[in-house]
């Protein structure tokens, strides 16, 4: 999958297969699996490798991996779902909006702090033991790293969005470990690894109290945010001390300090201008080819309700609940005055995400033009998407999705497998930014 570029960096594999793969940051490409190469005595080998008989391992967690393919059991809306959204945005059961009854929560969320006031909700009102989810790494701050927040406080000091590599799947050994049910926090990929990995590993499934979805239109990888950080005069990354992507408003603006920095001193960047002009455009791959931008897999989604006016607005989200689970915690979070929701038409969904609709159609022709050409390509099963492409799309954007595809597996050299060298951050010292990006391979 990895060398194919249809990996997403969900981490599911290194979770299934410890002694086998490990996650590694690849500068252009995003986070990967590697193989643990073996540690050998004499000609015995003192750990296990993919290659060798322990390899059954890798092979498991291939069934469970999100970027081979995403598959619903049906297309038909099962009873109690939304008929309406179901052949376009998946399982539905509630559609809200609202925010955070924190302020706090809310102002410091990417957009109303939902995701970050449910979790925390789960963990005080509902008695769940943890909340796995993604952070920015104490270390390098512009990497990322999963952790297990146990407290309202942990998840605060984590707030908002990271449009970076992560891979929280590689960490669900906490949750089978934890002491009661935890709620699963992550991209629509992770989340539908989460549930392929739950069929097969029975503890975690009773360990999952809930899964969160936030919605997603692909990720950057670390190369994005370098030059985000170039663009935010950064010239040494080994010195930041805490980057941003979004929150602090609606939608917020990408922010970076450095440890030097004087407290006067302000480095942002606009939505508009951090993820319009610069991070949108270095998303891996995988992504290009992804159906569901909305948590499909999810018990609750959370996203953006674009369709309203942003900037002075302390911050809004919409949220879906998918399942019965997640319509009994969301409504029982907005009881405990947690959460200030209201229930909104089911067509404030398709406005708030006109962009994502148009995304899932041209991945039916992106797909099927990968397939004409002999190159490897997901599959997917009751997530409808030809009719969208017919109905939906104008002809230029039929034309960008099956003739741009053809030229980008020239472009981006799609024959040839992926070059994949773990990325190592620089260590401080003098210079621009640029002459620091390309990294170098770990020690092994």
């Amino acid at each position: 999958m990895a060398a194919g570029r249809l990996c997403t960096g969900c981490g599911v594999c290194a979770y299934l297969a410890p002694d086998e793969v490990r996650m590694v940051d690849v500068l252009d490409h995003g986070r990967r699996p590697l193989p643990i190469t073996p540690v050998r005595t004499g000609t015995a080998a003192s750990a296990a490798g993919p290659s060798a008989a322990g390899s059954s391992g890798a092979a498991t967690a291939l069934g469970c991996c999100p970027g081979a393919g995403l598959r619903h059991e049906s297309s038909r809306p099962a009873p109690g779902e939304i008929a309406e959204l179901r052949p376009a945005w998946g399982p539905v059961r509630a559609v809200w909006e609202g925010y955070a009854a924190d302020p706090a929560i809310r102002y410091a969320g990417s957009s109303g702090g939902v995701a970050t006031a449910l979790a925390g909700y789960c963990l005080t009102g509902e008695g769940m033991a943890g909340v796995l989810h993604i952070g920015a790494r104490a270390d390098v701050p512009y990497l990322n790293e999963t952790r297990l927040s146990r407290s309202p406080a942990e998840l605060l000091a984590n707030a908002g969005s990271r449009y970076a590599p992560a891979s929280p799947c590689d960490r669900l050994d906490l949750v089978e470990q934890a002491d009661g049910p935890c709620v699963f926090v992550g991209k629509p990929c992770d989340v539908a690894a989460v549930r392929m990995a739950r069929r097969l590993r029975p503890e975690l499934d009773r360990r999952l109290g809930l899964t969160v979805a936030i919605f997603c239109a692909g990720t950057p990888t670390t190369r994005g945010t370098l030059e985000m950080l170039d663009r935010l005069g950064v010239d040494d990354p080994a010195k930041l001390e805490s980057v941003h992507y979004r929150g602090n408003g609606w939608p917020g603006e990408a922010r970076a300090r450095l440890t030097d920095d004087p407290p006067e001193r302000r480095r942002e960047l606009s939505y508009a201008e951090s993820w319009g002009d610069i991070l949108q455009k270095h998303r891996q791959w995988r992504c290009y080819l992804c159906p569901d931008h909305t948590g499909e897999f999810a018990d609750v989604a959370v996203g953006d309700p674009w369709y309203r006016p942003t900037g002075d607005d302390p911050g809004q989200s919409l949220v879906l609940a998918r399942t019965e689970r997640g319509v009994r915690l969301v409504e029982a979070a907005i009881a405990a005055g947690v959460l200030v929701l209201t229930p909104v038409a089911p067509t404030i969904l398709p406005a708030s995400q006109p962009n994502l609709l148009g995304a899932r159609g041209a991945v039916w022709g992106r797909v099927a033009t990968l397939r004409l050409a002999g190159l490897p390509a997901p599959r997917f099963r009751h997530l409808p998407m030809a009719g969208i492409w017919w109905r939906h799309l104008s002809l230029a954007e039929k034309l960008r999705s099956t003739v741009g595809t053809l030229r980008r597996i020239g472009r981006k050299r799609l024959r040839e497998p992926a070059t994949l060298a773990p990325y190592q951050p620089p260590e401080p010292r003098a210079g621009s930014a640029a002459a620091q990006t390309t990294g170098r391979p770990l020690s092994k």
